[in-house]
């Protein structure tokens, strides 16, 4: 194999070498006219030499620009461009600056607490039912197909393997036994036909590996693992690591299931159950109010005003419920968070920049833009008093009915009009 690195290949700078796998090498490199760093992946010049698996090599050089292509979500690396130079071929790739595998914190001496865990792997729940939504499924999720940035923002990467399923049809092709064996599921070990399922079954195996440091289904060897996957449930997670919730054991049993009509169906309700789990992690239970009393608070406040019972019932039952001491800071000004907030009882401030901008009270709302667009907090909200608040977020509003769905966007885009008419008038008499 040689060492020698191409500086250029098409119209892309080739600067350095980042990594060497079982499908190519991938170079730092640059695009001169867009003025951006890409990553290049070559393809292997002895594997598309081969007489008998050069055009199989060459093909699924490809399918990952094929299927990743049509991919566009911030926690899936992103595909640019693919090409031949010569002889070599080439596919030109996001890259992610200072990115390292998954696999790091998969080792007992490395693991991360129990909420980041959650928080990256609701990431990539939600990138998998993106990709599954769209026709594809990867078939290859593991560690070392998903970096990690240095803020611990996630991207999955390496669909060179991934299929493309029609996308009025929910029938797939049997491919024989594809895929890296430790994260197999069931059906791939089977060699039956594969579904999104499969890709639930290989993250649940990360969760597990994630929150314990070992492999759910430990064997010595190939046979054996096999039998595991196929038959054997893997020891409690409280086993080898205290601490971790009920709500998570829970989790990965599903996605766990052998029999994946009692997996989680689709990567949406295994992220909805993550940010529950997570909120139980995060969250001062103060007062421990009752689902009961939590639906009578709820529905005395203006926001509720419309919705029939049963759909308040909804919206209890999916949110979270919170309790802030004065002073304390519930929203950060620059963080990313996708959460609403209803204020139920007491008062807060919201502050930017230093500058108290306006006090909020029983029944008013704030987060409507990390809501809706997922992006830094413009301002940091501060309790003035003891207070409570309902918290949601779109992954878990999702999961309630469609008519209770409909009637929440109302009253929130109703709100968020308000908010921005508000913010212009303050803009205004700033000018003035």
């Amino acid at each position: 194999m040689t060492n020698t690195i191409p500086s250029r290949l098409g119209k892309y700078d080739v600067l350095s070498e980042i990594n060497r796998g079982s499908m190519g090498i991938v170079y730092f490199g640059h695009d001169p006219y867009l003025d951006r760093d890409v990553a290049i992946k070559v393809a292997l010049a002895e594997q598309l030499a081969d007489p008998e698996m050069g055009d199989r090599y060459r093909k699924m050089f490809f399918n990952e620009a094929h299927t990743a292509g049509r991919l566009t979500h911030p926690n899936i690396i992103g595909i640019y461009d693919a090409g031949v130079d010569g002889e070599t071929c080439y596919i030109v790739m996001e890259y992610v600056e200072g990115g390292a595998t998954l696999k790091q914190y998969t080792r007992p001496e490395t693991l991360l607490p129990i909420e980041k865990v959650v928080e990256i792997v609701f990431k990539c729940a939600k990138a998998l039912d993106y990709a599954h939504k769209q026709g594809v499924i990867h078939r290859d999720i593991k560690p070392t197909n998903i970096l990690v940035t240095q803020d611990l923002d996630v991207k999955i990467g390496d669909f060179s393997i991934a299929h493309l399923t029609k996308l009025d049809s929910t029938e797939t092709m049997p491919m024989g036994m594809i895929g890296s064996p430790r994260y197999m599921s069931p059906e791939q070990v089977s060699e039956d036909y594969l579904t999104n399922h499969t890709d639930i079954f290989s993250l649940g195996i990360i969760i597990y590996e994630l929150l314990t440091g070992r492999h759910p289904f430990y064997a010595e060897n190939f046979s054996r693992l096999v039998q595991k996957i196929l038959n054997e449930h893997p020891p409690k997670l409280a086993e080898f690591r205290s601490g971790v919730p009920p709500e998570l054991e829970a989790i990965v049993n599903k996605a766990l299931a052998k029999d994946r009509n009692e997996r989680y169906q689709m990567g949406v309700e295994l992220a909805a159950d993550l940010s529950r789990a997570f909120n139980t992690l995060l969250d001062t239970p103060a007062d421990q109010l009752t689902a009961e009393e939590q639906f009578i608070a709820a529905k005395r406040l203006d926001f509720f005003q419309g919705f029939p019972d049963s759909e308040i019932w909804e919206i209890v039952r999916a949110g979270n419920w919170q309790e802030y001491a004065p002073a304390d800071e519930i929203i950060i000004e620059g963080e990313i968070d996708d959460s609403f907030y209803i204020i139920v009882d007491g008062e807060v401030t919201v502050r930017k920049g230093g500058r108290e901008l306006r006090a909020l009270s029983t029944g008013d709302c704030f987060g409507e833009m990390g809501y809706l667009a997922k992006t830094k907090r413009t301002a940091t909200i501060i309790a003035n008093a003891r207070t409570s608040l309902m918290k949601v977020n779109s992954t878990v509003i999702s999961q309630v009915s469609l008519n209770c769905q409909v009637r929440f966007l109302k009253v929130f885009l109703r709100t968020l009009i308000q908010r921005l008419s508000m913010t212009t008038e303050l803009v205004s008499q700033d000018a003035d």
